[in-house]
């Protein structure tokens, strides 16, 4: 299991950007895909994006064009670049080390969560 910590949440005007990070315990991608995960207060946890060692990605509709993700040189962080930013963005964004993506064997190990804020 991967050991994740979430950062560089904040309160952001809308059409604003922010940048998230993650930090591993170790080397990510060790039979795992990296994604990002959201959830606001009383709502499910939802997808955002996901991406794997060969470092294609793929996105949630509501994000697709604003948000990016991407895995550090030392392969041992993975951020989210998140532009134009809407009120309907805020919630908190988790990490996730992703074991069997899309398989019935699949298994996550997540990160605390840093909060996000758009405001009006």
């Amino acid at each position: 299991q991967v050991q994740l910590m979430e950062s560089g949440g904040g309160l952001v005007q809308a059409g604003g950007s922010l940048r998230l990070s993650c930090a591993a315990s170790g080397t990510i991608f060790n039979g795992n895909v990296m994604a990002w995960y959201r959830q606001a207060p009383g709502k499910q946890r939802e997808f955002v994006a996901v991406t794997g060692s060969g470092g294609r990605a793929r996105y949630a509709d509501s994000v697709k064009g604003r948000f990016t993700i991407s895995v550090g040189n030392a392969k041992n962080m993975v951020f989210l670049q998140m532009s134009s930013l809407k009120p309907e963005d805020t919630a908190v964004y988790y990490c996730a080390a992703v074991r069997g993506w899309g398989t019935v064997e699949e298994q996550r190990s997540w990160g605390q969560g840093t909060q996000v804020t758009v405001s009006l």
